[in-house]
């Protein structure tokens, strides 16, 4: 038996940012973005349309903290009510911000305890949230979670509830086209790392599975030729349509290994989140080819029917993009590499892997 299920109204293409004046429909609305002139044009932009904002929050920044997080929820508290609507524009790092701002009534205080501690979701907020992503990376624009950072303490938590899927998602490759090559790369594979890794996944099923084979594929054949042609619409369509389609696959399957051993090099070395879970793939695409027959058989739909080769160009097309796939080369230290692959397996992304420990330890080399 499996389900699958999304229920994430998507409108795709060139051009359709234009239209979401037409679902705020009138609605109060907060705008959430980051602090940064084309942002902030943007902003005007919609507000021409859709009428002036409530209120506007652009303190946003990589990897939403405690610390910012609280400064948001504050100021969000002070200029809403319940029937606003918030508009995340922006990347992985607003959209996961406006679901925290979602969850919020009084500020952040009753966000946090329900993180730390699994209580309170009775406490908890609940507004509409239409998805404008500008970068073609996490896919948060069509699941029902958060990464949110503590990095006083030095840990990661997700926030899950299923009122924070958006209501509406609005994929307008055109606002993309200004990505720089190095986020261009780390935000690519971050969708490369989330399509593969809800293949070698407890809850893979037939649906997620089919959005996963077409997400890994599509992104493997744009992304190279995208880094040399950043102003390339037609390429930034495809690996938006990409990551769209792994955040699909994803959303249902949640991540894995790889996902579970980028945690703590993100926050103890400040890799960028989309290299810091995507260095590890080969490795274990390594540790699980022949676990699992539905596996291989779309394994090798993305790399081959001799999947003794997958590998080695798996690890060839990452290091095409100018990223290495040598854990050391991030600054992990020998004698803590064990520890952290260990601890990952044993994670609550680590669990959804359908491999088996003593082939990840085998194949986790330095």
């Amino acid at each position: 038996m499996w389900e699958y299920s999304n229920p994430v109204e998507i409108c795709f293409g060139v051009g359709t940012f234009d239209s979401v004046n037409d679902i705020i429909d009138g609605r109060p609305y907060c705008l959430v973005t980051y602090n940064e002139p084309y942002f902030m044009e943007l902003g005007d932009k919609l507000a021409a349309k859709a009428g002036k904002p409530e209120s506007i929050i652009n303190n946003i920044t990589p990897n939403p903290d405690f610390i910012t997080l609280t400064e948001s929820c504050n100021q969000f508290a002070k200029t809403v009510n319940e029937d606003t609507v918030i508009i995340a524009l922006g990347g992985g790092s607003v959209i996961d911000a406006v679901k925290v701002l979602a969850s919020s009534k009084n500020g952040f205080e009753p966000v946090q305890r329900f993180l730390e501690t699994g209580e309170g979701e009775e406490q908890l907020g609940n507004h509409a949230i239409i998805a404008i992503p500008t970068t073609a990376g996490t896919g948060s624009e069509v699941t029902h979670w958060a990464t949110v950072w503590d990095t006083t303490a030095q840990k990661k938590y997700s926030l899950a509830r299923p009122c924070l899927y958006p209501t509406h998602a609005f994929i307008d490759p055109e606002l993309m086209l200004g990505l720089p090559k190095d986020f261009t790369i780390s935000t690519g594979l971050d969708a490369l790392s989330h399509a593969l890794e809800s293949l070698w996944n407890h809850n893979s099923n037939p649906i997620s599975a089919n959005h996963a084979v077409f997400a890994a594929t599509e992104m493997m054949a744009a992304l190279p030729l995208l880094i040399d042609d950043l102003r390339n619409i037609e390429l930034r369509s495809k690996v938006a349509r990409a990551c769209l389609f792994a955040g699909l696959a994803f959303s249902n399957t949640k991540t894995a290994l790889a996902h579970s051993v980028s945690y703590p090099i993100t926050l103890k070395y400040n890799v960028p989140h989309g290299l810091a879970c995507s260095f590890s793939l080969p490795m274990v695409l390594a540790s699980v080819i022949g676990e699992n027959a539905e596996c291989d058989k779309n394994l090798a739909k993305i790399f081959g029917d001799d999947l003794n080769l997958a590998v080695s160009k798996l690890d060839q097309f990452i290091n095409n993009l100018g990223v290495s796939t040598k854990a050391s080369s991030y600054g992990v230290q020998a004698d803590e590499w064990k520890e952290l692959v260990t601890s990952a397996l044993a994670g609550a992304r680590g669990k959804n892997f359908i491999g088996k420990p003593e082939r990840v330890m085998e194949n986790f080399t330095l």
